[in-house]
């Protein structure tokens, strides 16, 4: 099992930036104490450890501080263990950087889909039908269907190629429309996993946090 999870400062002040440092380091020590995470049914290893690694980090505005991280967490019971680190964090501790009253800062961490499954394109997956096609061309091609609707089953897809005279011509533009259908759509699938991950920094709600670590100077 793997998750990714992203914790990030939101727009907080220099130490939430801080506390992300902090509660990343305490999310690590936990995937690391296996007395420390949720059991699972039938643990394929009770004794293991999960594996965390940090894919990504923004640096925060003081030295070891990050704005912020996207971790992987791989291992049985990956999923009950990101479960306990998901939504408002709050790290409880004085300022390091000025005198405030203050002593929470909060922090969201959310689970995020970090790779787009890749879809490998094959003319098998492609069901053509022969359709008759209109317009200008001769007699010949108004009566003969000669015109191509291919649809790739995969993805449900549908193109129609009527451009040319001869069904063989139109099959193969059919087959390339389909591949650049294909390709945007994996792009646009992309870009909106990227979009969702920038989405999950305005999502801070101050208060009422999910969970509270206590650190200190």
């Amino acid at each position: 099992m793997t998750v990714h999870l992203l914790m990030s400062a939101g727009r907080g002040p220099q130490e939430c930036a801080w506390a992300v440092s902090r509660l990343v380091l305490r999310l690590e020590a936990a995937a690391a104490d296996p007395e420390a995470r949720p059991k699972v049914k039938r643990p394929r290893s009770p004794t293991a450890a999960l594996m965390v690694d940090r894919l990504e980090s923004v640096p925060g505005e003081r030295a070891g501080t990050f704005r912020s991280v996207l971790l992987r967490i791989d291992g049985p019971g990956a999923e009950a263990f990101a479960a306990g680190w998901t939504g408002t964090l709050c790290w409880q501790a004085p300022s390091p950087y000025r005198k405030v009253g203050r002593k929470n800062w909060y922090v969201i961490s959310e689970p995020c889909e970090v790779e787009v499954p890749s879809l490998r394109f094959a003319e098998a997956d492609i069901d053509f039908v022969a359709v008759r096609t209109g317009g200008p061309g001769g007699q010949h091609r108004n009566k003969a269907s000669t015109a191509v609707r291919a649809t790739h089953r995969p993805t449900g897809f549908t193109v129609v190629a009527d451009t040319e005279r001869y069904l063989s011509q139109n099959r193969r533009i059919a087959i390339g429309l389909l591949r650049e259908k294909i390709s945007r759509g994996i792009e646009t699938a992309a870009q909106a996993a990227v979009t969702a991950r920038w989405q999950v920094h305005d999502n801070l709600v101050r208060g009422n946090p999910v969970r509270i670590e206590r650190g200190y100077l």
